[in-house]
Formats: structure tokens, sequence, C-alpha cells
């Protein structure tokens, strides 16, 4: 019954963090600034990426409240500080590759976040072989994300100069 109180908390809360970090600064379609940048051929359309962080997020709520439950555990602190490790970082990128337009620094920020993912899977591993499982899809699209990022800073050497048609820059302080 643990499993299911952590999860009846947890997995809102992700999912509400997440939601809040996805609608602190205009982004994807809605952002002109993003609209203007060149993307590469692979870049998925607008409605994809909504999609995908809400089966993510709820995927790894679901981990973390299975780790959460798994008391006595002796990783199970590392394992759920790792994880908000990575989730901050997570919830930073949005405002600062959209807000902040540092393309760059968010490609620094995106390898962070899979790196610390990596090892919050394997500690994961070593509590709960299933909530490492739910990790998997994320760090694969930590991974394409992580990709696409990276393409979009060769394409736009000039990404933080560059100004949508009508002049706005979208940007945070």
């Amino acid at each position: 019954m643990s499993f299911v109180r952590w999860a009846a908390f947890v997995v809102p809360l992700v999912l509400l963090l997440g939601f809040l970090s996805g609608r602190s600064v205009p982004a994807g379609n809605e952002n002109a600034w993003y609209v203007a940048l060149a993307k590469p051929a692979f870049t998925p359309p607008g409605w994809v990426f909504p999609v995908a962080w809400t089966v993510l997020y709820i995927l790894i709520g679901f981990a973390l409240a299975s780790i959460l439950a798994a008391r006595g555990a002796r990783l199970r602190v590392l394992g759920a500080a790792l994880f908000a490790g990575q989730f901050a970082l997570n919830l930073a990128w949005t405002p600062l590759f959209f807000g902040a337009h540092k393309v760059g620094t968010a490609l620094v920020v995106i390898v962070a976040i899979l790196a610390l993912s990596v090892a919050t899977t394997y500690v994961f591993s070593r509590i709960r072989v299933s909530a490492a499982a739910m990790m998997v899809p994320y760090l694969a699209w930590l991974a394409f994300a992580g990709v696409l990022n990276w393409q979009i800073v060769q394409l736009n050497p000039n990404a933080e100069t560059i100004v949508p048609a009508g002049g706005t820059s979208q940007m945070i302080g």
C-alpha cells in the first residue's frame, strides 16, 4: 500500500512541476524565437513534445514512487537524491533554452541531466529493477533531445541574437 500512497503524491507532483516549467516561458511553436531557429530534419512535430513529456513524467514519477516505497533499501536516499538533482536540472532546461535562448548552456545542462539520470537509473536498478526499467524511455528521450539540442547549436551559432519576426524577444531576465 505504501507504493500507492507514494505514487498518488509523486506522480501528480512530477507532472505539475513539469507542466509549470513548460509553461514558465513560451515554448515550442508558441515561441517565435524557436520558430525562427534552423532545426534539423529529424525534429518531431510540435505536438509530440508535450505528449512525450507527459508520458515520461508519469513513468519517472512511478519509478521514484517505487523507490520511495522501498523502505529499508540501503540506496533509497541516494536514488531519491540523484533523481531530485536530475529533475531540478530538467525543470531548468526549458526556461534556459526557450526563455534565455542559451542553446549552448542548455546543451551542457541536458548532458548533465542525462549523466545524472544514468546514475539514477543504475541506483534504482540496485533497489528495484522495475523502477530502473521505467527510467529507460526517459533516458532514450534525453539522448534524442541532447542530439536535437546539439544540432540546433550547430545550425544556429548566433541563436542568442536571433530576433523573430515582429521584433519580440520573449526572453527572460
